[in-house]
């Protein structure tokens, strides 16, 4: 019997950092054939990795997954750029999606913005007569919204009648929070059945480590509260340059900023212009295999949005990350993230953009919480709600 074939479409893929690589990885040890269809490597920073670009190391295979790279422009800086780089992905997979030789059993979409990639799954299916399964990491057009600001119906009407497309034409929709499954049950009201809670887990190298220390952060008796990941508007992580000055004086609190990202140079100069540089660590992106380390040699780690009702209803996968890991949590966050942080006890929450009640909080985790405590049922609940095993099972069971 030959092997089940899964042609997953994700724009970002290897060498990018995102769960997609470890589940096609898994596929291949649970003895699936995988083909992955994605671009050039460009996130989050924006430009082209070095060694790859146009008609570069089109073709690759990593950890047993076939790679194909089809040509798209680099992210750049500025919704102009961002726009080319969503469009022409998907125009390269149209015409890859309606020539390639290539024969699947099923198409898994791996769906973080932009939402277009999964119009090139629909083909693909359509023309194979297949099984065709996204996975949602991002609600559109919400999220078009907060990224680009424009709220005009002559715009978003347009990305609603696409979103629907795309969901009619899906077998199975997968959903990173049960927000997000009701969500998309009101675009497919007579099939909200097709409609399934699939959470992130973290890859497996995300595991409590022995603290030590590292070069990149001071062995010193600050307070350490550590952000790992993209440092983009939708984090707003703004919000720690204007807590920093609050706490500035009064306790010693150092922040671990890891991570790129198109709002990096603005977040530099948010904490210049706070005078709080002493109390920021930054550090490069990281291979993920050592965020753990990081994590370790701090004594929380934080989680933050832009205020949007749309993260209310968002579970971000760093949260998984942290909590594998048996992190304290710090959050600047409602809805699903607080009802987690809350309901696990592993750590407090503030509102979003609330400075003094985030000031409050780090003051409480200092003086008042039992860390030890947090950390271990951080990572009990990770174990019992992400485990690795259990979500890659449910999705074998769709590809019987």
């Amino acid at each position: 019997m030959s092997k089940k074939h899964i042609l997953v479409i994700s724009q970002y893929f290897y060498p990018e950092q995102f769960r997609i690589n470890d589940m096609c990885a898994e596929w291949v040890k649970r003895g699936y054939k995988v083909t992955v269809l994605t671009g050039y490597p460009n996130y989050p920073e924006g430009k082209y990795y070095d060694g790859y670009g146009w008609f570069k190391r089109t073709r690759q295979r990593w950890n047993g997954v076939n790679i194909i790279r089809i040509p798209l422009t680099a992210r750049g800086q500025g919704s102009v750029k961002l726009a080319l780089n969503y469009f022409s992905f998907v125009i390269s997979g149209f015409l890859w999606a309606w020539t390639t030789h290539i024969k699947a059993d099923y198409v898994f979409t791996f769906e973080v913005s932009p939402m277009t990639q999964a119009l090139i799954g629909t083909w693909y299916s359509k023309r194979r007569k297949i099984p065709n399964y996204l996975y949602v990491q991002d609600l559109w057009p919400e999220n078009v919204e907060i990224v680009t600001g424009i709220h005009s119906p002559l715009v978003i009407k347009p990305i609603e009648a696409m979103v629907n497309h795309i969901y009619k034409h899906c077998d199975v929709i997968f959903a990173t929070s049960p927000s997000f499954v009701k969500e998309i049950q009101k675009r497919v009201k007579h099939n909200k059945q097709k409609v399934k809670y699939l959470p992130q887990y973290a890859e497996e190298f995300y595991k409590p480590v022995e603290r030590k220390p590292v070069p990149e952060i001071p062995d010193d008796d600050s307070f350490k509260i550590i952000f790992t990941g993209n440092i983009g508007k939708a984090q707003g992580l703004d919000i720690l340059p204007k807590t920093a000055k609050l706490l500035k004086g009064k306790e010693k609190v150092k922040f671990v900023i890891v991570g790129d990202g198109r709002d990096k140079d603005n977040f530099l100069k948010q904490i210049a212009d706070n005078g709080v540089q002493d109390m920021f660590i930054m550090i490069d992106r990281q291979p993920p295999e050592r965020i753990p380390e990081l994590l370790a040699a701090c004594d929380a780690a934080f989680i933050s949005f832009m205020p949007d009702p749309l993260f209310e209803k968002t579970i971000p996968a760093k949260l998984q990350s942290y909590m594998a890991c048996g992190m304290p949590i710090i959050a600047a966050a409602t809805g699903e993230t607080k009802r987690i942080v809350e309901g696990s006890k592993c750590g407090l929450c503030s509102d979003i953009g609330n400075v003094a009640e985030l000031e409050k909080n780090i003051k409480q985790l200092i003086h008042s919480c039992d860390m030890d405590q947090m950390s271990k049922v951080s990572g009990q609940y990770y174990i019992s709600h992400f485990n690795k095993n259990k979500i890659m099972s449910y999705i074998d069971s769709y590809y019987r």
